[in-house]
Order: C-alpha cells, then sequence, then structure tokens
C-alpha cells in the first residue's frame, strides 16, 4: 500500500517538525494512476511543464550538498517484510516481499521533507535490515541499515522506525541488506521530487528491473560459493515479465503522442549489468543516481547493479506498439531468457496487439560498461582540490578458502563481520578494536579530499557502491593498469554512489570527509558481497558517539540475540552484510 499526501505550505503530516520556507507553495500533480504515473503527491511551486529547473525560492542551481529547504513536512510509511508465494512470470516459487508485493511500495516525497519509515519484520525465522540506497545519512548514520556495521539484525516481530531526511532528490531505492534478502524480493523505489534539467509532461513511476531466478537466490548461493555465478532465468520489469510461453505477463505503460514522459530506471539486480532502450525513441538524459546531470541524448542506456538513470522520452513517433527493451550483457551476465525480457509502451491511439519493432543497433554492442564518463556532467559544478592518495591500493581479488568456498579480498582483507556485533556499537561503547576481517580503513581527519585506486587483474568488473557518500570519479579504464602518469579528472567530475569497476582495470575515486560514520563499500553484485567484497571507512570516529542513540542499538541487538540464540538459531555463512 503506498502513501500520498496533498499538503498546503504550513501543514505538517503526522510529526510536527520546524516551519517550512517562508512563501513557498506546493501544487497538485495528480495524474491518472493507469497511466503508470506517480500518482498522488504535492511538488513545490513554479515547478511546472514548461520550468521544471524551479523549486519554491529554490532551482536547480542550488547545492544540495551545502542547503537544504526546510518543508517542515514529515511523509510516514509502513513496510511489512513478509513470506510470500508468487508466480510473476507464470512459474510459481517462495519469496519475499514488502506488504506482500515484489518490489515493494514506492517511498515519495519532496526535498527537504522529513521520511520516517516503520519496518515490521513478519518473516517466519529470519532478520532483516533496510537500508535506504545512496541517501547520503549526513550526521545520521544510525538510519543506514547494514548488518554488523550499522545495527544487529531486525527479529521476527519487532518493528524498527527509520528517520531519513531527503537532502538529495531523484531516483533510488531501499532494500534489504541482510544476507541475500534484497534478491528475495526485499526492495522498492524511492522518489524524491525537486527540480530537474529538462522539461517533461508526465512524471512516470520508477521502472525497477531485476534478474529473476526459479530457484530462490539462497537456494543457489551454493553454486555460487563453488562453482560461480549461477544462471539467472529471466529478469523483471516491475515484478512482470513473461518465460517460455508459461504465463506471466508484460509491464506496459501508455503514451499520449507529443508529450514528454519522465522515466526512472532503477536496476536492482543481484548480477546482470542491463542495456535499456526504447525501439524508435531516443532517451535524454537528466540524472544518474541522485545527481542531475547536463542533458544528453541516448538510444541505448548502460546501467549496472544499484545504478539508476532518469531520462526523458518524447512521444515523437507515429502512433504504435513499442518494444522497451532490458538485455542482459553476456560479457558478464547469465541469463536463460535475454532475448524476451520486454515490456511494452503503447501509444493511446494504436491497435492492441504486441508490437513489431526493431530494436536499436547499439542492442547488439555486449559490453559491461558505464554510460562513457565524458557525457556525465552534473549540472551543479564542483571541483576536487588537492586530493590525498590514500594507501594502500584496493586491489581486488578471488580465491578459495580452506572450505573450498570462494572469497572475495579488497585491499587488506576479504569482510567478514558479525550479525550481533556491528561496529557503530563497539564505537558507543567504547570497545572497537578492529580485527583484520572488519576490513576498517580509518579517516580521522574532518573536512578533507581523500582518494582512493581500486584494481583488479579478473576480467570481471565491479559496481562499487559507496555508502555515505557521493564519490567522484576521478578516472576509470578497463584492460589498464593505474599509475601517477595517469591524468585525474578534478573539474567537476562525474559523481554518482555506484560506478563500474572495469574488467582488468581501474577505477580512482575521490570524496570528502564531511560525514562522520562507519561507511560500507562493497561490490554491488549480490554474490561477491556476500563472499566478503566489502570494506568499511571509520570516519571522524571521535565524533561518532555524540550521533548514536545507544540505548536503541543494544535494544535492537537484544531483541536479535534472544530470537538467534534461543527460539531459533541462524547460522551466519556470509560476510555479514
Amino acid at each position: 500500500m503506498r502513501f500520498f499526501y496533498t499538503l498546503a505550505c504550513l501543514a505538517a503530516v503526522a510529526t510536527a517538525i520546524p516551519a517550512p520556507q517562508a512563501g513557498c507553495t506546493y501544487s497538485n500533480t495528480t495524474t491518472p494512476a493507469a497511466n503508470n504515473t506517480t500518482t498522488t503527491i504535492s511538488v513545490c511551486g513554479g515547478n511546472t511543464a514548461d520550468d521544471r529547473t524551479k523549486w519554491c525560492e529554490d532551482s536547480i542551481d542550488t547545492d544540495w550538498y551545502n542547503y537544504v529547504p526546510n518543508t517542515g513536512v514529515t511523509r510516514e510509511y509502513w513496510l511489512d517484510i513478509t513470506n510470500m508465494t508468487i508466480a510473476p512470470d507464470g512459474f510459481e516459487r517462495v519469496a519475499l516481499g514488502v506488504n506482500n508485493s515484489i518490489p515493494g511500495p514506492t517511498i515519495e516525497a519532496n526535498w527537504g521533507d522529513t521520511i520516517k519509515v516503520h519496518v515490521k519484520n513478519s518473516l517466519q525465522n529470519n532478520g532483516t535490515t533496510i537500508h535506504w540506497h545512496g541517501f547520503r545519512q549526513n550526521y545520521t548514520v544510525q538510519q543506514d541499515g547494514v548488518p554488523s556495521i550499522i545495527q544487529c539484525p531486525d527479529a521476527p516481530g519487532t518493528t524498527h522506525t527509520y528517520t531519513l531526511r531527503a537532502t538529495q532528490y531523484g531516483t533510488s531505492w531501499y532494500h534489504s541488506h541482510y544476507a541475500l534478502q534484497a534478491w528475495a524480493g526485499v526492495f522498492g523505489a524511492i522518489v524524491i521530487h525537486g527540480p530537474a534539467t529538462a522539461n517533461y509532461d508526465v512524471d512516470l513511476e520508477p521502472i525497477v528491473i531485476t534478474d529473476w531466478s526459479h530457484a530462490t537466490v539462497d537456494a543457489l548461493y551454493s553454486h555460487a560459493q563453488t562453482v560461480g555465478p549461477p544462471k539467472m532465468d529471466t529478469a523483471l520489469i516491475n515484478g512482470k515479465g513473461t518465460y517460455n510461453g508459461t504465463g506471466g505477463e508484460r509491464y506496459e505503460v501508455t503514451f499520449e503522442a507529443g508529450k514528454k514522459y519522465r522515466m526512472r530506471f532503477v536496476n536492482a539486480a543481484v548480477d546482470s549489468y542491463f542495456k535499456v532502450s526504447l525501439d524508435g525513441h531516443k532517451m535524454t538524459v537528466i540524472a544518474m543516481d541522485f545527481v542531475p546531470v547536463e542533458p544528453f541524448e541516448i538510444d541505448v542506456l548502460d546501467f549496472t547493479m544499484g545504478q539508476r538513470y532518469d531520462v526523458i522520452i518524447e512521444a515523437n513517433q507515429g502512433a504504435s506498439n513499442y518494444w522497451f527493451r532490458a538485455i542482459p550483457q553476456a560479457a558478464c551476465s547469465n541469463n536463460a531468457n535475454s532475448n524476451d525480457i520486454r515490456g511494452i509502451v503503447r501509444y493511446s491511439s494504436a491497435p492492441s496487439g504486441n508490437p513489431t519493432t526493431t530494436a536499436w543497433d547499439g542492442n547488439s554492442k555486449d559490453a559491461c560498461v558505464d554510460v562513457e564518463h565524458s557525457l556525465l556532467k552534473p549540472h551543479f559544478k564542483h571541483s576536487v582540490i588537492s586530493p590525498e592518495l590514500q594507501n594502500p591500493d584496493l586491489a581486488i581479488s578471488v580465491a578459495k578458502d580452506s572450505y573450498n568456498l570462494f572469497k572475495w579480498d579488497i585491499g587488506l582483507n576479504s569482510m567478514h563481520v558479525i550479525w550481533n556485533n556491528p561496529s557503530l556499537l563497539q564505537i558507543a561503547e567504547g570497545n572497537a578494536t578492529w580485527e583484520g576481517s572488519e576490513n576498517v580503513y580509518m579517516l580521522p581527519d574532518a573536512n578533507k579530499w581523500v582518494y582512493w585506486v581500486i584494481d583488479t587483474k579478473l576480467p570481471v568488473p565491479h559496481p562499487i557502491h559507496l555508502h555515505g557518500h557521493d564519490f567522484y570519479v576521478l578516472a576509470q579504464a578497463a584492460s589498464a593498469t593505474y599509475d601517477s602518469s595517469v591524468k585525474l579528472n578534478l573539474d567537476n567530475p562525474p559523481r554518482r554512489d555506484v560506478a563500474t569497476l572495469p574488467a582488468s582495470g581501474y577505477l580512482v575515486i575521490a570524496f570528502y570527509t564531511d560525514n562522520p560514520g562507519t561507511w560500507l563499500m562493497h561490490c554491488h553484485i549480490g554474490w561477491h558481497v556476500a563472499e566478503g567484497l566489502a570494506l568499511q571507512f571509520v570516519e571522524r570516529e571521535s565524533e561518532i558517539p555524540a550521533l548514536i542513540d545507544t540505548a536503541e542499538l543494544e535494544s535492537t541487538c537484544k531483541a536479535w540475540e534472544d530470537f538467534n540464540l534461543e527460539k531459533f538459531y541462524i547460522e551466519q555463512d556470509d560476510s555479514g552484510v
């Protein structure tokens, strides 16, 4: 179930917080739910189809890293994590869901709102947590939702309330960070409304694309550990798909000729790079992850796990039906149904029936890459000033352990942290000693630019995701070795929270140490993070205790220990994150 609010500027929902910015007004942007739009939410005055750059007294030119509007609005949601049986492509299997749905309900808010989410664990015999992917969590590290790093898992029957501030705007998603639950179905989209770098008429609901298997990811994990990534059976577009004529249905959306549509793409896959495209229609990209970019046109969009792109598509073709395609890239993704992962865009005056349209030529170029970074120019320009290289380099490698199971190393170690001993609680209680398997990198100094070289000799690309920060992509190359001769892009480089470490190559990232916390960085391939491809930055440790509600951390851990030790023992068989 979704919750939407139509708000007057001075109204607050559920919770009274400080007064909103003076003079702002909200206008209703309701559009028909049947047209797959974001149904009912109020947006800031001045933001119209003719000028999406405005947002109340602010605009696309406001630096959201240093300023956030105070709307005086709290949006409240209730999520229930449940066991379920589902047949999204016609093949029935057990799964997990949010409010008995895959994807779960979309969380929506306006830039500057407070979001309060009550997450109930109704699973039969399992813990859970929810991570708010891409949220910087400025000085709110305890809300990041990562087991073993931030909190103990939430025990069955408990409810955990997360309170977030929408300091950024754009498209993202929430997902469990416990074991492989995100890819069992515990995920949903997030839309934070704000200004945009190009105009559009209609804001469609987010389109979440995920690979899908007829066995559960937990059943496949043994294969991943001993043999390598298993073949996925198909993929789903907003929870819908077909497979070998066994049933299911395709995701559909209707266009009206002449209108411009904002489409928000989320890659929620466990192990699939996708190319997405709409036959016959070019896309204008306006945002990557939570960062607005200077608009550029593209016909086929590459995006990897954890990444998001916002695009505008104009309904400027003939009144017909068109294939929307999501193609897993065979160079690094293994899928049994690659040629039939499709949705349908129907023009309102088109006849019924399946499309007969032809794919863009770019769909035939199989590659596991990011969009060319020279195209990804953030609208609000930032420069990286005199960053300091951190050592050692973060080399990624893999080997089998003494149990003949794959373990991935990044930098010093392969991560193995313990559910009931989270880093944040260690700091709060003053007993953090940091074992090697916790893979900790200390960043004690405030407000400094630091950069890291992540590299690999293996012909396997990795989507690298950082919590607590957007990072700045200073350099990136496949089949190459980094050395001091590589020129770093310090002048308004792409910034985002997920970028690809190319096969047999390197990725150089920088960030500014302005956010005290314990921040996970990991590969967003589900198998790899479970097998240890993760580290944590402990940033400005001395300032962290003042930000923590120790009693809440201890209460969550006690409930988990009472369940796990006394009611139903669950053996931890992964990295802990």
